[in-house]
């Protein structure tokens, strides 16, 4: 814990943004951190709860020993408060930035609405860590011998990748874009973290034995069996990335897109890479109806503003959600509440309990308007309630279905579950075959960040189990 008083005295600090006004003209994290003595003092907030649901499995899937160091951080020990963060979370850097922050909403003080500022504590120790210099490359003392794939660099494979690394393994980490990091570098918006972090890490875990192969698709560049044959285990961590597919009349018009090509894009060219094989998509000067109400939807939202779009909708099907929820009924788990996101807040108009009924356009193909209704409690369109939005550029960001069949899946007719994602449970995270294994958003479904580093972390050790007969690693 912290201060003993320390929730009594002390009231909650969030981090500032930058003025809407400002942070639209650029692509650059906007966050203005707090200073050493107010991250120390929003520590000392921590209290003696008797039961931290923090780290618990409702608060934090990766279980961070959050009293910890939070007691470490108000103490002024900040190396030792690293490595207690370090020891659970192989990405602090990037789970303080863009997780959505289940642990705040566990804590105790939350039961008063003033929870412990966990996220901003976390991202202040692991800052200052690369600040300091304490994050070094731990190569590991002898080598086992064994060879390990692991295929996607997401946050699944890399943080498997480095624990396997770690203990010995020659791991070779396979990904099929030119730089490492999934969905972190290609789908996270620079505007909510930054890539050099993702290559902070990649040099460490180089340092550390972990060989990256680029351009390579596994099932595609190279057949799985191959790459099965030619290593003692394989792992793949490769997400979900087949988009819902609502199957609007006119989805096939001229500027209607699913969300992830259009983020993809934007960061190829933030990060300097050529934008092939999509024809360009751009929000400048254009209305722009964005169809979902999660976090790829938010992040459509602030791309188009600084891409310079004239107007945002977001449409949701859900209704309004209340203001605040009811704390005996759902604490300590995550509740459904009215939130408004920093990319929401620079001006987007929200459409709520609101059907995509389709999409019309001119005789030149291109999208014009999308045609809308309202839906009662059971999502049923209400007869009578039409209403059009002018557009000019669509994306559709309704999540995912489950990973992409063809290629590596079809190859190895590996078992899906009921859902499409590969079948494996969370003890040995091995599929149906016996030589692989699988973490991630493509055995669980699309999920948060954490999720992805936990199943990972546990992959890994059951991978190390299996090669060696005993292991070391944590789960």
């Amino acid at each position: 814990m912290g201060k003993v008083t320390g929730f009594l005295e002390i009231d909650p600090q969030e981090q500032a943004y930058q003025p809407a006004s400002d942070r639209i003209r650029h692509y650059r994290e906007f966050i203005i951190p707090l200073n050493e003595s107010e991250v120390r003092r929003q520590a000392a907030r921590c209290m003696d709860c008797g039961i931290p649901f923090c780290h618990g499995p409702q608060g934090c899937p990766i279980n961070n020993q959050i009293p910890d160091w939070n007691d470490l951080v108000y103490a002024g020990d900040w190396e030792e408060a690293s490595r207690n963060l370090h020891s659970t979370n192989n990405f602090p850097e990037m789970t303080g930035r863009i997780c959505p922050a289940p642990c705040e909403e566990a804590c105790t003080l939350n039961l008063e609405d003033i929870p412990v500022k966990i996220k901003s504590v976390e991202q202040a120790i692991a800052d200052r860590a690369f600040a300091a210099g304490w994050i070094r490359p731990q190569p590991p003392q002898q080598r086992t011998g064994f060879r390990v794939a692991v295929v996607g660099s997401g946050p699944a494979g890399m943080s498997a990748a480095q624990q396997l690394a770690r203990v010995g393994h020659e791991v070779h980490l396979y990904e099929r874009e030119p730089k490492a990091g999934g969905l972190m570098r290609y789908g996270i918006p620079d505007f909510k973290m930054e890539k050099h972090y993702i290559d902070l890490r990649v040099a460490q875990m180089e340092a550390e034995g972990v060989i990256f192969h680029y351009d390579m698709n596994i099932g595609h560049t190279i057949s799985t069996q191959a790459l099965i044959d030619d290593h003692d285990a394989v792992l793949l961590a490769t997400g979900a990335e087949a988009p819902r597919n609502p199957d609007l009349p006119g989805q096939d018009l001229e500027g209607v897109h699913y969300a992830m090509p259009y983020l993809v894009q934007q960061n190829r060219r933030l990060g300097n890479e050529p934008v092939i094989k999509e024809p360009p998509i751009s929000a400048a000067g254009k209305h722009v109806v964005v169809i979902g109400g999660g976090d790829t939807a938010s992040d459509c939202v602030g791309t188009a503003f600084r891409q310079g779009a004239v107007s945002v909708t977001q449409m949701d099907i859900r209704p309004i959600p209340p203001a605040h929820e009811d704390k005996m009924l759902v604490w300590p788990y995550w509740p459904t509440k009215f939130r408004t996101s920093s990319s929401q807040a620079e001006g987007a108009e929200r459409e709520f309990s609101a059907a995509t009924m389709g999409m019309e356009g001119g005789r030149t193909g291109h999208v014009k308007r999308v045609r809308c209704m309202r839906v009662n409690e059971k999502r049923e369109p209400i007869e009578g309630t039409d209403f059009f939005l002018k557009a000019e550029l669509v994306l559709v960001a309704i999540g995912f279905s489950h990973p992409v069949h063809e290629g590596t899946i079809e190859e190895l007719d590996l078992q899906l579950d009921g859902r499409g994602n590969i079948l494996a449970d969370t003890d040995s995270y091995l599929t149906s075959h016996p030589k692989v294994w699988t973490a991630g958003d493509n055995r669980r479904g699309q999920s948060l960040v954490v999720w992805a580093i936990r199943e990972g972390r546990q992959a890994a050790r059951s991978i190390d189990l299996t090669l060696m007969g005993k292991t070391t690693l944590p789960r």
